[in-house]
């Protein structure tokens, strides 16, 4: 083991981390102007997936559920956030993602970068308990920002309940089933008071 390589090649990949924190999602922070960046996201849910086990359908392995959840999105320092709801640009994104991981875990000594990227991927393809729980809250999270913010990233962007719904259901409500009810009467709540658009409308 070469101990000065090592540390160089961690401080490149923690360095390059700095990216991060100037990738911007649609959400703002409650209360403000600007956009929240990813690598706030990628802290608020590791506590949201602490703070929500107890409701969790099967049991998880905690420590690797924040694993997955602070590797997730690093590759968005190359691909960039795209909106969940937009198809064609999540498939676009795809390639950028793959090719982001490959080169940003690439710069740790092989190990660690290995071990990196593999739970990068274990995320992306949701194989595991671990994986569905985190997933599941990477989504839970975007919901309960609009739903306390007058419904802004959905309002900005023409979204509609039935495409919440579709986007999230499936993700939630299987590991967390109790919970699923009640952000769906919350929705309901946003439509009736205009923060997000009914099914259907354009």
């Amino acid at each position: 083991m070469n101990t000065a390589a090592d540390f160089a090649a961690i401080t490149s990949f923690v360095l390059e981390l700095e990216k991060l924190k100037a990738v911007l999602r649609k959400n703002r922070p409650l209360g403000q102007t600007r956009f929240e960046n990813t690598a706030e996201h990628s802290w608020q849910i590791c506590l949201l997936a602490m703070s929500v086990l107890p409701h969790a359908a099967e049991p998880v392995d905690m420590g690797r559920v924040v694993q997955l959840l602070l590797v997730h999105d690093i590759p968005e320092i190359d691909a960039g956030d795209v909106n969940v709801y937009d198809a064609t640009g999540r498939a676009a994104a795809e390639a950028k993602e793959e090719a982001g991981a490959t080169r940003i875990f690439g710069l740790l000594p092989s190990a660690t970068g290995a071990q990196m990227y593999a739970l990068w991927r274990e995320f992306t393809t949701g194989t595991s308990a671990e994986a569905r729980y985190a997933r599941a809250i990477d989504r839970m999270m975007p919901v309960l920002q609009n739903l306390n913010s007058a419904g802004q990233s959905w309002r900005e962007n023409g979204i509609r309940i039935d495409q919440v719904t579709r986007m999230n259901h499936p993700k939630i409500s299987g590991m967390f089933p109790t919970l699923w009810p009640l952000l769906e009467q919350q929705l309901q709540a946003a439509v009736t008071r205009g923060d997000l658009g009914p099914a259907g409308a354009e």
